[in-house]
């Protein structure tokens, strides 16, 4: 029986390790549709179908959604372990002060407290929000609640340093 590994690698765009025309022709199977009807389904042209499973088309994501939905499908993210992954909550009350929405790789604080805001040491007032700018007190932050939320996997490691504490050193 041959392997994940031992099989040539697709020709043509692929999702993942998959080919796109051989998703969208399992997708039709599935539900047992004609070109014709998925297309109509999908609300795109019958010749699209037959594009994209030839491998001659490159669908829009729009359009493979839609391929896909159309056999009651979906397009999940996944990461490496197979965990679904979900998408941040978009949250339009959270804007800097020029009306921006803050970067998403950034921790948001909501109602900071004393020493969670970088201009708390001016002694300027304190925004309704803000965010950890330093990512090594990002990572530090993460790795504890890490260590305190899987409390039975990490009870015989000691605990990584608090970055809480006063005498937390980020390097």
């Amino acid at each position: 029986m041959a392997s994940a590994l031992d099989l040539p690698p697709p020709t043509g765009p692929t999702v993942g390790q998959f080919p796109i025309a051989g998703l969208v022709r399992r997708a039709r199977r599935i539900v047992r549709l004609s070109q014709h009807r998925m297309a109509r389904f999908a609300k795109v042209a019958p010749s699209t179908v037959g594009r994209v499973e030839a491998g001659s088309l490159t669908p829009s994501l729009a359009v493979l959604e839609r391929l896909l939905g159309a056999a009651g499908l979906y397009l999940v993210v996944v990461d490496q372990n197979g965990r679904v992954i979900q998408p941040m909550a978009d949250r339009e009350d959270i804007h800097d002060g020029a009306d921006r929405r803050y970067p998403s790789h950034l921790d948001t604080i909501l109602d900071p407290e004393p020493g969670e805001w970088w201009a708390d040491i001016y002694g300027l007032a304190r925004p309704p929000e803000t965010y950890h700018r330093s990512s090594a007190d990002r990572e530090a932050r993460r790795r504890r609640s890490q260590w305190e939320v899987r409390v039975a996997q990490n009870r015989h490691l000691p605990p990584p340093p608090d970055p809480q504490s006063r005498d937390y050193d980020y390097d």
